[in-house]
């Protein structure tokens, strides 16, 4: 709120039922505050605070979110004169007091400047995106999102808000799970963040985070497992089909270093070599 009172005309709060004192801070800063259910599906709330806005634009702002001057600048700039009906702003990820400067977090572009009237979030999935009908732009300066602080805020909200709503939202669609999808969903994950998204330039911020998001991946399997009754599967080869699977793992995490290597060297010789190295032990 601090970091808008001085660019938006009015500021509308939501509050999901808090039980500190969110409220009595807020209404230092406007009086048009709203206290609503704590809904899971956060979006719904998100639209409620949409329809409360009188202005010619909205700027959608989490109470983990604040936005710079230099953002504040290029906002005013942009939303004067223009065609345009709506902005993606990308995100600095502050996580475990670091910015995160690659995989999922980097520049992480989020719909949240738009036009009254023309956006909507989809009330589905607390991580659908705010969808903008009309012509739209990406903005150059970040706003900044003080992600998660500690292991335990992680753990929690990954428990009681995230991993349950998509694993209710999977199992509404039919999805089926077999087992093997308990080793591939975490690997999977893990492989994207950590190597196809260059997660390791952030060092053990990256590995660990990494390694969190594929986590995170096998609770959501573990869920839907649940919710399929926790079906059995088990036969005299388990354990062979097990070891085959980790096999495949470990070479594809082979490739994947190789590729990482390759990205980061500077020498033309090496990145030839290491290339031929990776097309023979392709998994």
């Amino acid at each position: 709120m601090e970091s808008v009172k001085d660019i938006a005309d009015e500021i509308i709060i939501v509050d999901n039922t808090s039980s500190d004192n969110t409220v009595s801070i807020a209404k230092k800063y406007t009086k048009h505050v709203f206290i609503r259910p704590n809904n899971p599906m956060l979006n719904v709330n998100k639209n409620f605070g949409f329809t409360k806005a009188t202005g010619d634009w909205i700027l959608n702002l989490d109470s983990d979110e604040r936005i710079t001057s230099e953002l504040a600048k290029e906002i005013k700039e942009k939303i004067e004169n223009t065609d345009i009906v709506g902005y993606w702003i990308p995100r600095k990820n502050i996580i475990f007091g670091k910015w995160i400067q690659n995989s999922i977090w980097w520049p992480d572009y989020h719909m949240r400047l738009f036009r009254n009237g023309k956006g909507t979030f989809k009330e589905v999935h607390v991580h659908e995106l705010l969808e903008v009908k009309g012509p739209k732009e990406r903005l150059e300066n970040p706003m900044i999102h003080e992600n998660y602080q500690t292991i335990s805020q992680y753990l929690y909200k990954l428990d009681k808000i995230y991993t349950t709503n998509e694993a209710e939202n999977l199992f509404k669609t039919g999805k089926k799970i077999v087992w093997i999808d308990a080793i591939r969903f975490p690997v999977e994950d893990f492989l994207k963040t950590f190597f196809a998204q260059k997660g390791y330039r952030d060092g053990l911020h990256g590995l660990v985070l990494s390694i969190l998001q594929a986590f995170y991946a096998e609770i959501v399997f573990a869920k839907l497992w649940e919710k399929q009754g926790f079906e059995e599967y088990n036969d005299r080869n388990f354990l062979g089909k097990v070891k085959q699977e980790f096999e495949k793992v470990g070479k594809e995490i082979n490739y994947w270093l190789l590729t990482g290597f390759m990205n980061e060297t500077k020498s033309p010789i090496r990145k030839v070599g290491l290339k031929i190295k990776r097309k023979l032990q392709r998994p």
